[in-house]
């Protein structure tokens, strides 16, 4: 059972810092005027919340398999479910709009039209 436990944590761990590198490569690649223009913090804020968000998620899975044992519970746990919760709020709510200035939304010639199917 305690090997079954380590592939269950190590690969959510992998699958959440999957998600926050992805959150902070898309932060990275967005201006910081775009940021400015949604008013959603700064392009800095994000940029620093997303970057702690990798560095916990990646210590919480690089440290366990380095050393192949069962990811504490304690506190590295609950830094990579804080980066993680960081980096869905970006994914799910900066990110559509910043999508929408940049001309990649929904939103953009696509109001009156029908489906797409």
């Amino acid at each position: 059972m305690n090997f079954m436990e380590f592939l269950i944590l190590a690969s959510l761990g992998l699958l959440a810092l999957g998600i926050q590198v992805w959150a902070l490569s898309d932060c990275v690649r967005t201006s910081a005027p775009d940021f400015e223009r949604v008013s959603k913090r700064t392009k800095t804020f994000w940029t620093a919340v997303l970057a702690a968000s990798v560095f916990f998620g990646f210590l919480y899975v690089v440290v366990p398999v380095m050393s192949l044992r069962v990811p504490p519970m304690g506190m590295g746990m609950i830094f990579c479910l804080a980066g993680a919760t960081a980096a869905g709020v970006y994914l799910a709510d900066v990110r559509p709009m910043l999508a929408e200035v940049r001309g990649r939304g929904r939103g953009r010639g696509q109001q009156n039209r029908g489906s797409s199917w």
